[in-house]
C-alpha cells in the first residue's frame, strides 16, 4: 500500500457507508483522521445510518482534540467539519483532505492542500485491488442521491477502464 495520510470529512464517510465500503478505508490509508466536528455530524445522522454505525467501531481514527482553525479557512464560511478538515491539512501538509463539497475543495486547493473526493477513493480501492469494478458503486451512489455530472461519470469510467452503462 502506498503511504496515504487522510483527514476525512462527513460526506465521503456517509456516501462510502451507503455502499458498504467503509471497512476498506483503513486498508488503503496509512493514517486516517476524523476530526471532532465530522464525528458530530455523522453521529447526528439517522440511527440506522451505516456511517454512524461504523464510527462506533472506528474510534482509533478520531482526533482527540479539534484542530486549531486556520483564519483563512474560517473566512470561507464552510461547515464546521469542512473547516476542521482543511485547517488540519493546512498545518500538516502530508495529509490529503477527503472531501466532496465544491466550495470546500476550492478552499483547500487555494490553500495548497491536496484533495480527493469519494469517487477518487473508489478509484484507489480498485487500483489497490480491493474492488473489481468501480462503476457499479458509482451507479449505486447516484441511485442513493449523489449528484454526479455525466461528464465526471464518463471520466471516472475512463480512469477505471470500465464501460459507463
Amino acid at each position: 500500500m502506498a503511504e496515504r495520510r487522510w483527514v476525512i470529512n462527513a460526506s465521503p464517510l456517509i456516501l462510502l457507508g451507503k455502499v458498504n465500503l467503509l471497512d476498506l478505508l483503513p486498508r488503503i490509508t496509512s493514517d486516517l483522521l476524523i476530526p471532532p466536528a465530522v464525528v458530530e455530524v455523522v453521529q447526528g445522522g439517522l440511527k440506522d445510518d451505516p456511517a454512524r454505525n461504523w464510527l462506533s467501531r472506528a474510534t482509533p481514527f478520531f482526533m482527540t482534540t479539534a484542530p486549531a482553525l486556520h483564519p483563512t479557512v474560517a473566512a470561507w464560511n464552510l461547515g464546521k467539519g469542512e473547516t476542521e478538515v482543511i485547517s488540519y491539512a493546512v498545518r500538516s501538509v502530508e495529509y490529503t483532505v477527503i472531501i466532496d463539497d465544491l466550495a470546500a475543495r476550492n478552499c483547500a486547493l487555494s490553500m495548497g492542500v491536496s484533495t480527493q473526493g469519494t469517487l477518487g477513493v473508489l478509484l484507489l480501492l480498485k487500483k489497490d485491488g480491493l474492488l473489481e469494478r468501480v462503476m457499479p458503486f458509482v451507479e449505486d451512489l447516484q441511485s442513493r442521491g449523489m449528484r454526479i455530472d455525466s461528464s465526471l461519470v464518463a471520466r471516472i469510467g475512463m480512469l477505471a477502464g470500465e464501460d459507463v452503462g
